[in-house]
């Protein structure tokens, strides 16, 4: 692993595991002679996947949109590796902690709803994954919620199934768009990370995941900023309180 690393990016100098580790992979900090970079170690065969799959969006959406610069991807026999870009800033979930007072929090969420709301407008870009996007994350749940491995259980997904909302214009979608997933940086929701879902799909399961744990101020200052369209009570329950679980 150290080699790789070092051919990729230059002499280690130190790595040091991050405070804010996701459930999926082991992140580290990276300083090298070239530059200070992210590793995401992934051990789980279904996470190892992910990890794969987040290379590959890295790669895809480069320059198009607000992501960490992809550096390497490779696999051992136990393990898959993903280096990239570091960005110096917090996660949206650190910041809303940090914030001073009740406003300050307001206006990090308004910039959370902006940039989503501007991500949401760009052109879908070419590449991605092709078909219809519920249907394709349906087939690639059955297996884990067949195996136990996620909240929601097959009753949930065929309901699902039955009670599929009317269909909107699929636009790029983060796949995960909750605020540990973005990050501030001076002061401003600016860069997505943990992309391995990013790919043309239904607008709605993004903005759903991001306002489902805000309180109604705090969904009314996101609002301000993402002015596309505000999902229905109904909405709001399908995609968080039922989709989400199949993950």
């Amino acid at each position: 692993m150290i080699e790789k690393i070092e051919r990729l990016a230059g002499p280690i100098r130190q790595r040091k595991l991050l405070e804010e580790q996701g459930c999926t992979s082991e992140v580290s900090r990276v300083e090298t002679k070239e530059g200070t970079f992210i590793l995401k170690k992934a051990s789980h065969p279904r996470y190892r996947d992910w990890l794969k799959k987040e290379a590959q969006s890295l790669q895809r959406v480069q320059g198009h949109v607000a992501v960490p610069g992809f550096i390497g991807f490779w696999e051992s026999e136990r393990d898959s590796y993903l280096l990239m870009e570091y960005i110096e800033g917090i996660s949206l979930t650190s910041a809303l902690k940090r914030a001073n007072d009740g406003e300050e929090r307001l206006v990090l969420i308004r910039s959370f709803g902006d940039f989503l709301h501007r991500f949401h407008e760009r052109a879908p870009l070419v590449g991605g994954e092709k078909g219809d996007w519920l249907e394709r994350v349906w087939e690639e749940a059955k297996p884990y919620v067949r195996a136990g491995e996620t909240d929601g259980d097959i009753a949930l997904l065929e309901q699902l199934k039955e009670e599929r909302p009317a269909s909107v214009n699929p636009t790029m979608i983060h796949g995960d768009c909750n605020p540990d997933n973005v990050l501030v940086v001076d002061g401003e929701v600016n860069c997505f990370i943990d992309v391995s879902g990013m790919t043309v799909g239904d607008p709605r399961y993004d903005e759903s995941l991001a306002i489902g744990k805000f309180t109604r101020e705090e969904r009314d200052a996101f609002y301000d900023g993402y002015k596309r369209y505000r999902v229905s009570d109904e909405e709001f329950m399908y995609f968080y309180h039922g989709m989400y679980e199949l993950f």
